[in-house]
């Protein structure tokens, strides 16, 4: 705080801790991609498929693009209707939400998707974060827009956020019906032990 306040950006305080709650999340996601692209792994694979899966992945889209521009928004025009305390609180959410991000892209490996893979042949993993998580780069997306919600609450935030995490949730949906048709056996006695979002059973 006292460096912020030496160079007059102390009023910026939660401006700079949002924009860099998104460019750690976000910057995690590109690096990601890249490194799959230079060994020939098409990573974004979102609407690769035809029928409901492709229309939930569309909405989805959209919504994801869409909070990311609201949230920018809110941040630059500092709108906000929150306490002190609760943007602090935010702020953590906020970061939780980037390590369970992490933890499940370093997870998956060459096996980290965006979106239901149409033909790639990817390996069904169970171990790390994904023993604690069925889903943990969705429960990081949504941890990251509650905690950017509550560092900039107000109307568009809450209604973008809640919206996004929303068609997350239907993704998930679609992504354990294509797991388990790809797994079987194995990934229905997964999903029995450990819980969609965190948790075993």
């Amino acid at each position: 705080m006292s460096l912020l306040k030496e160079l007059g950006l102390e009023e910026y305080v939660f401006q700079i801790m949002a924009l860099a709650v998104l460019a750690i999340f976000y910057g995690a996601y590109l690096v990601k991609m890249a490194a799959q692209a230079m060994r020939g792994i098409r990573t974004n694979q979102v609407a690769n498929r035809r029928g409901e899966t492709h229309a939930v992945e569309m909405v989805m889209s959209i919504a994801t693009v869409a909070v990311i521009i609201v949230q920018l928004a809110s941040i630059a025009l500092d709108w906000n209707w929150n306490a002190e305390s609760f943007r602090i609180a935010g702020f953590v959410i906020g970061l939780v939400g980037c390590v369970f991000f992490i933890a499940a892209e370093l997870g998956l490996g060459d096996s980290w998707r965006a979106g239901v893979p149409k033909e790639d042949d990817t390996q069904f993993v169970e171990d790390g974060i994904y023993g604690w998580s069925r889903n943990p780069a969705f429960l990081g997306f949504d941890l990251q827009y509650i905690g950017v919600c509550l560092m900039f609450l107000n109307a568009l935030t809450i209604a973008f956020s809640i919206f996004a995490i929303v068609m997350l949730h239907l993704q998930i949906l679609h992504e354990e019906n294509y797991l388990s048709q790809r797994f079987g056996r194995a990934y229905l006695d997964y999903q029995g032990r450990v819980m969609r979002y965190f948790g075993r059973r």
